[in-house]
């Protein structure tokens, strides 16, 4: 039977799909932070910092971007469109009190205080992030990996978006780049905030879902490579303002294509459409969040699988391994119930679980992933905060280039990082932190490049930091939500977020900096051509010592997470090997 109009509507408001593509586009201004390698000359310049000081601004940027404990609590009790509302206003006060000083407008304020603007300037993306997240691993909880990945990679996209609109301004002050920045979340989340919310999607499967998800990936790459043409023609061609004007229009029509999905989905369906009555349980088993009872034999005898499992299980084929874990359980199963195994009743829950943070604390997967995020993480972070003054120190003048290339790459690293760790996961149940350990292994290599300074170095460097960082924030929400359960999502991930400016603050704010300013203060004693003053280092002895040191970091983060690939395999088995035998 055919649906009224009105009916269509409500389902177009309520569809799962509406939510998530408003989701990708607040999420295109969550990555305001990336944008600190263009403000960042202009900042040093106008306030006369030297690096240390530009540093401990970046630092109190990344500690914005990551402190999201405040958003991660107001989620939990208040609707998630007041979430974005706060992250709003809390953007705009923060970086546009920055603008009013940095353009005269306002009094020079002393560096602790423009930390503080700083921090809370980017730290209404943490509102952002929750919000979207939360949405989206609820409505899609079967599909996590796809759905953080591309939300996480709008963020990463949002640099180059909003490069591309400032370059349509054409203005001659650089500091408007930083008005821009304070200005264009609000214009865009405070309209569609409202639409941000948990729909019940579980209930909303349909068997064109496949075809949706292949539609957003390829509108997707043909997003970042259309912006890595447009980019690649501005910096070569000197073009005219239309031109420059119609390539953005073409951008903003791209970004609009996703929104036929949803009106797909609710206008060309009808009520008895048998995909609409399909439902996939919103945690592994069936049982609700947080839902603990005594009967949960297969669950509870996990444990008794992990103290009987033979090592050699681990070893074979992953179907063969699949069979045999089952046999173990079932055997186990049938003696507890027959009293001659005593089900051991551990306190708390177990991996796979809903843990609340103060559980998930105590556990040494979480600080695993932390401390792998810390090392990985913290350090693709420290050359983006860096990227001014590294493309700076090798010869080049037009820093934009290399910050809108790192967040096209950051894009593609989250949307391939969620995509292949899905394969992993889903297809062979083999623990999705291996794909971790691999960008990890990828940005050492990136470090290498950014070392030496070698031709072409600052491309194929931003090229590989850029994918490794960006998988590294599709990957590890979804882990974290597989390892420690949706319940608690907000406040679990906030906390892991904090190790970006925990090794930002590290890498950046003591090492690179250090070093920079030493290597500085050594050039500018044997030059006696410095008419400003500023202390600016040449080549790549600038981050030669800081780049290497980053490298082994991140070889000792790829360790970090192949440990946890071995404590987790049992999860991933159960999680999905189930559904492949």
């Amino acid at each position: 039977m055919a649906r009224t109009t009105r009916e269509r509507v409500i389902s177009f408001i309520n569809n799962r799909w509406l939510v998530f593509v408003v989701a990708m586009w607040i999420q295109s201004c969550a990555g305001i932070g990336y944008l600190f390698g263009s403000i960042s000359p202009v900042i040093k310049s106008s306030l006369n910092y030297n690096q240390k000081q530009l540093s401990r601004l970046g630092v109190a940027k990344d500690l914005g971007d990551s402190v999201g404990f405040l958003a991660a609590s107001l989620s939990e009790f208040l609707p998630l469109w007041a979430a974005l509302l706060v992250g709003s206003l809390q953007n705009l006060v923060g970086y546009g009190w920055v603008w009013l000083i940095v353009t005269g407008r306002a009094p020079l304020l002393p560096l602790w205080a423009m930390c503080i603007l700083i921090f809370v300037g980017n730290n209404g993306e943490t509102y952002f992030n929750t919000a979207t997240l939360v949405s989206g691993v609820q409505n899609f909880p079967k599909s996590r990996g796809p759905v953080v990945g591309i939300l996480k990679g709008f963020a990463g996209l949002g640099g180059a978006i909003l490069s591309q609109v400032y370059t349509m301004i054409h203005s001659s002050d650089r500091a408007s780049l930083i008005f821009m920045v304070a200005v264009a979340p609000s214009v865009v989340v405070i309209p569609l905030m409202f639409f941000i919310r948990p729909v019940g999607g579980h209930r909303q499967i349909r068997s064109s879902d496949a075809t949706s998800f292949t539609i957003i990936y390829s509108v997707c790459i043909i997003l970042a490579a259309y912006l890595m043409a447009v980019m690649l023609v501005e910096d070569f061609i000197d073009l005219s303002h239309s031109i420059i004007t119609a390539f953005t229009i073409v951008l903003f029509a791209i970004l609009l294509v996703p929104i036929f999905i949803p009106i797909a989905t609710s206008c060309f369906t009808t009520s008895t459409d048998p995909c609409d009555t399909l439902e996939e349980p919103l945690v592994q088993q069936g049982q609700d969040p947080g839902q603990s009872t005594p009967d949960r034999g297969p669950e509870l005898i996990l444990s008794e699988v992990e103290d009987e499992k033979p090592k050699e299980v681990d070893l074979l084929p992953a179907l063969e391994r699949h069979k045999r874990i089952a046999q173990l359980q079932a055997k186990l199963v049938q003696a507890a119930a027959e009293g001659a195994v005593r089900v051991k009743r551990r306190r708390g829950p177990h991996r796979g679980e809903e843990f609340t943070l103060t559980q998930a604390l105590v556990k040494a997967d979480f600080w695993l992933i932390f401390f792998s995020l810390l090392l990985g993480s913290g350090s693709g972070l420290t050359v983006i905060d860096n990227l001014g003054q590294m493309s700076q120190s090798l010869g080049y003048d037009n820093t934009h280039v290399f910050v809108s290339m790192i967040s096209i790459w950051n894009f593609l690293g989250r949307i391939g990082g969620g995509y292949f760790s899905e394969l992993i996961g889903r297809d062979y149940a083999y623990p999705r932190p291996v794909a971790i350990a691999v960008a990890q292994l990828v940005m050492s290599v990136g470090h290498i490049f950014f070392a030496y300074g070698w031709p072409g170095a600052m491309h194929i460097g931003t090229l590989l930091i850029g994918l490794g960082y960006g998988a590294h924030w599709a990957i590890v929400p979804a882990t974290a939500s597989e390892l420690f359960g949706l319940k608690k999502f907000g406040a679990l991930y906030n906390f892991l977020t904090l190790a970006n400016p925990a090794g930002s603050l590290v890498f950046s704010g003591l090492i690179a900096s250090s070093i920079y300013d030493r290597e500085a203060e050594n050039q500018a004693h044997g030059s006696m051509f410095n008419p400003d003053h500023v202390l600016r280092c040449q080549g790549s002895i600038c981050y030669f010592l800081t780049s290497l040191i980053m490298s082994g970091f991140c070889l000792i983060a790829a360790a970090l997470s192949m440990i946890l690939v071995q404590r987790t395999k049992l999860v991933y088995t159960n999680l999905y090997g189930k559904t492949r035998s």
